[in-house]
């Protein structure tokens, strides 16, 4: 006997559906037309009409995702003159029904509830007639499930609302981040370069020795640059590309960090202390952004000579101190960039906190705290 793999059925969507469900009403409304002649099979005029429009609101359904009001609106009057002409009371208000929940799933609320009310209404001046077709009842289970109809249409819009909303927030902080990472890393660069450059053009003619070592110190900054910002770029690469192979920064590269800083004069010295166990990727690299924006801050704004980075690695938290003898100003003070504001975004991503200011011996502080999971503890769990 064949196994039925039952992960292997789907169920029909889209237009598939919309034909199925519309020949099935089409077949149980002509079974019931059926009984309704009886015998003697003599088609009158009434039966021919109420067939006529079975046939068309059925047909019409398909169209309900490319034309949804004018279907729905095409269904409730179609469904309507049938009940008129038809003596059975036939399955054909389903067809309206479902053209009804495509209306309010795509959040058409207005042309949704309008339909409904018409449809309700109708058979309301039916039992009002007295035809002897439908009465009270009728009129209140109708309403009954044109309101649940509505409320799951409605459900499914907003869960889709929800759904793109998600997506655009999650590409929103995509975009976000990728703006903090090209300003670290052009920021950082183009202000050695910087610096470099004027040192250059001093020395040009006083000390041409000196001037041809910034211009090699401009080159490598340079060329690091171009390497970081191409790896940066590599997340907007197209869906059949090759995905780019080299590590996102973390502080295992802060040496290159400061032998950048040391080319433009800043004697940078780096303290470590705690575990040495690896660092989750997230929490690397921003650490690594951190520092090097103080030591861009610290070149480009405070005038400082010696910087001190302090790092600590506890069991849950990495702390960040930066310390340098400049001035002591913020550079948002002198209007210039957002990398204190983008410091700050990164810490709170990450559940940390950032702050920078004047130290308390003078000189620019930053100081940051980066926290994460107890590896040591979840392991031993």
């Amino acid at each position: 006997m064949p196994h039925l793999d039952v992960t292997r059925l789907r169920l029909l969507t889209g237009p598939r559906a919309d034909i199925a469900l519309a020949g099935l009403v089409l077949v149980l409304a002509g079974v019931a037309e059926g009984q309704r002649l009886g015998s003697d099979r003599d088609a009158t005029a009434p039966a021919v009409g109420s067939w006529v429009l079975a046939v068309a609101v059925c047909a019409a359904l398909p169209a309900r995702g490319r034309h949804p009001v004018a279907v729905g609106w095409f269904t409730v009057i179609g469904t309507g003159f049938y009940y008129l002409l038809s003596t059975v009371d036939g399955p054909l208000v389903v067809i309206p029904i479902a053209a009804l929940y495509t209306l309010a799933a795509q959040g058409r609320t207005q042309a949704s509830v309008a339909m409904a009310a018409v449809m309700v209404i109708g058979v309301g001046a039916g039992v009002l007639a007295g035809t002897g077709d439908v009465n009270g009842t009728a009129v209140f289970m109708l309403t009954g499930w044109l309101v649940a109809v509505l409320a799951l249409g409605s459900m499914r819009h907003g869960r889709v609302a929800y759904a793109e909303e998600e997506a655009r927030l999650r590409a929103t902080q995509e975009r976000l981040r990728i703006a903090r990472e090209l300003h670290d890393v052009i920021g950082h660069n183009m202000s050695m370069i910087h610096v470099q450059a004027s040192s250059a053009l001093h020395r040009l003619h006083k000390d041409p020795a000196q001037a041809e070592e910034a211009l090699t110190a401009i080159k490598q900054s340079s060329k690091e640059g171009l390497r970081e910002l191409r790896a940066t770029l590599g997340v907007l690469r197209q869906v059949d590309e090759v995905a780019p192979t080299g590590p996102s920064p973390g502080l295992a590269r802060i040496g290159e960090l400061v032998t950048s800083a040391a080319r433009t004069g800043l004697d940078v010295k780096v303290e470590r202390s705690g575990s040495h166990a690896p660092l989750p990727a997230s929490v690397d690299l921003a650490a690594y952004r951190i520092v090097q924006e103080s030591l861009t801050n610290a070149v480009k704004h405070s005038g400082a000579r010696h910087v001190v980075v302090r790092i600590h690695h506890g069991d849950r938290e990495l702390t960040i101190g930066v310390q340098d003898d400049g001035r002591g100003s913020a550079p948002c003070a002198q209007g210039e960039g957002s990398g204190i504001a983008g410091m700050t975004e990164r810490a709170r991503a990450l559940g940390g906190t950032l702050s920078a200011g004047p130290g308390t011996a003078g000189g620019f502080a930053v100081r940051g705290r980066l926290p994460f999971p107890d590896h040591t503890s979840r392991s031993a769990e």
